[in-house]
């Protein structure tokens, strides 16, 4: 949680979630409004903290495996499994959904099962991301599509940590 103010994870996670047992079982930061299902399941790199914006739901059922320094905002879904078409009782199998370093993933969107998404790519509020988003991409919309190559990311090398 480097870069990130003390007093914010406070208020924002550390009571709520090591005290008032919400998201109690996480291993990282949560918001108190998101929820993490699955967490054991989920493997994350520095500078990430999935939940960490209010209102997301993280579900690694399937499993879900994220790189360094991805943001995520607000009201993001990440959901790794659907339930089985004929039995609503059941859950698909499917691939863990991928996420590489340098990733900002907007407002509002979702990733749905088995999505293998590129190293410095941006996701664009709003989108549903459907399909694999290759890497140095700008990607927005509902199915969500590359519409721009992005320049190499500028940034710390948080990989070198």
């Amino acid at each position: 949680c480097r870069g990130i103010n003390p007093l914010h994870i406070l208020y924002i996670s550390f009571i709520p979630q090591k005290i008032l047992r919400i998201n109690g079982s996480v291993p990282w930061p949560v918001h108190f409004t998101s929820r993490v299902l699955y967490h054991q399941r989920i493997k994350i790199g520095k500078r990430t903290a999935p939940g960490f914006n209010s209102c997301c739901y993280i579900q690694g059922r399937n499993g879900i495996i994220i790189g360094n320094n991805v943001r995520i905002g607000p009201g993001v879904g990440l959901i790794s499994a659907n339930h089985n078409l004929n039995d609503y009782d059941k859950w698909d199998k499917t691939e863990p959904i991928r996420i590489g370093d340098n990733v900002w993933i907007g407002m509002n969107s979702v990733v749905l099962p088995g999505v293998k998404i590129g190293s410095n790519v941006v996701i664009g509020a709003n989108s549903v991301v459907d399909k694999d988003i290759p890497d140095n991409s700008i990607a927005l919309g509902n199915p969500c599509r590359v519409v721009k190559r992005k320049p190499d990311y500028t940034g710390f090398d948080y990989s070198k940590l």
